[in-house]
């Protein structure tokens, strides 16, 4: 048992080393072959990196000799640069020398057309003649000596500016209105001060090279010298002007009118207003009541019939109900009388002397109310901006000047309303005076 076990293992491990040795010599072949593979393949790359080291020579020398040209050529430029700076400092010299004084001429003319430029740019004249700038550039901006022609135009512009300044033109143009949209319309220009366009005042912007509308026109005042000037075929005519092109235009437009300085004085003023207008109305009442009743009594005392729609004749009508009565009794009726009238003509003026009192009064505390206002901005933002201020200001001011305005007539119309009621009574006490005497003659 043992041999044939022994014979197997023989044959196995026989087997074996047979089969290993058959994969070596297949490894030795696959080596030898793929050395000889390899050693095609870096044959090519050999032939091939030679064949491009040859190429990269021709290539490196042929980019030197480009470089030592260039750098040649670099020397020439240099070289030429140097003797045209040169040849330009000679000519330059050569040219200041020729032209002596005239350099400072013609640098005062290029100055003169640059100042010039910028007058015309604000130049109301420019709204009719917006091309005059252009003409002005080349010379402005020139760094050569100015031509001839370039000098004319000069002296032809600014006689032009003068020679317009002193017209008054008139032409058709584009006018922006308020929306940003151009209209053609009819223009009055004078001088170079206003212009004018269906009785409005127009300004001229610089930006655009148009005339525009105001956003708002001044008082009616100088609207109606306009129309007027709108108006006018013939003849002088009174127009204001604004020399300061613009400035006075637009401070006048700037300026409130009556509506925003009361819409200044806020609640308090709308109230002294009110009060006012109320106490001025109720005292042209009475004004009127007590003239017709003096007309009345006027009347009755030139007649001997008695009419009771005044109180003179109810004090007769009075006397002549107690005719029996003596002289005592009679002045203690009539003195009743007189009484019981004086009220009916002194009606209101307490109420009227009581609103010109209190108009003041809220003006101050209109005042107080703006200076308080106007001390909270200054706590919050200081006194860097001024308008800030400004409402609190403005408050105050108009209130105290509405207070007095209002004050001020209702004074006076309360005087006048006592005075005329004084007389009134004044000559009730006559009459009655009169009466007495009578019966106490009879």
């Amino acid at each position: 048992m043992k041999k044939v076990i022994f014979a197997f293992l023989l044959i196995s491990c026989t087997q074996t080393v047979f089969a290993k040795h058959l994969g070596l010599d297949q490894l030795l072949r696959d080596v030898k072959k793929s050395q000889g593979l390899d050693a095609r393949i870096n044959k090519v790359r050999e032939t091939q990196f030679l064949a491009e080291k040859n190429q990269q020579q021709r290539l490196l020398q042929s980019t030197r000799a480009k470089l030592a040209q260039q750098e040649r050529l670099s020397l020439q430029l240099k070289k030429h640069l140097e003797e045209g700076e040169i040849l330009l400092s000679k000519l330059e010299t050569k040219l200041k020398n020729r032209s002596g004084i005239l350099g400072e001429l013609f640098g005062v003319a290029r100055q003169a057309a640059g100042d010039l430029k910028a007058d015309l740019r604000h130049s109301l004249v420019s709204a009719q003649f917006g091309d005059r700038i252009n003409k002005l550039d080349s010379l402005a901006n020139s760094k050569v000596l100015p031509t001839i022609e370039q000098l004319e135009t000069l002296w032809y512009t600014l006689q032009h500016e003068m020679t317009e300044s002193g017209k008054v033109v008139y032409f058709n143009s584009e006018i922006e209105q308020t929306s940003g949209k151009p209209v053609v319309a009819k223009v009055i220009r004078i001088g170079a001060f206003n212009a004018l366009s269906e009785g409005n005042y127009l300004q001229f912007s610089p930006d655009t090279g148009r005339l525009t509308h105001l956003s708002r026109q001044p008082d009616s005042h100088y609207l109606s010298l306009a129309e007027d000037m709108a108006t006018a075929t013939t003849g002088t005519v009174t127009v204001g002007i604004d020399p300061t092109r613009g400035v006075i235009l637009s401070m006048l437009i700037q300026a409130p009118d009556t509506v925003e300085r009361i819409n200044q004085g806020g609640v308090i003023g709308f109230i002294i207003l009110i009060l006012g207008i109320t106490g001025f109305m109720y005292g042209i009442f009475r004004l009127v009541n007590l003239s017709i009743t003096s007309q009345k009594m006027t009347a009755q005392m030139s007649t001997s019939v008695t009419s009771t729609d005044n109180p003179l004749g109810r004090i007769f009508a009075m006397a002549e109900q107690d005719k029996s009565s003596d002289t005592e009794n009679l002045e203690l009726i009539l003195d009743e009388a007189i009484t019981r009238e004086i009220p009916a003509l002194e009606k209101g003026l307490p109420m009227i002397k009581l609103l010109a009192a209190v108009a003041p009064l809220l003006g101050l505390l209109g005042t107080v109310t703006g200076m308080i206002a106007t001390f909270q901005s200054i706590s919050l933002f200081g006194t860097g901006d001024p308008k800030l201020m400004a409402g609190g200001i403005s408050q105050a001011l108009v209130t105290t000047m509405l207070g007095l305005c209002v004050a001020i007539p209702l004074l006076f119309l309360h005087s006048l309303l006592a005075s005329k009621s004084r007389i009134l009574v004044q000559i009730l006490d006559e009459q009655s005076t009169g009466l007495i005497s009578q019966r106490s003659e009879k």
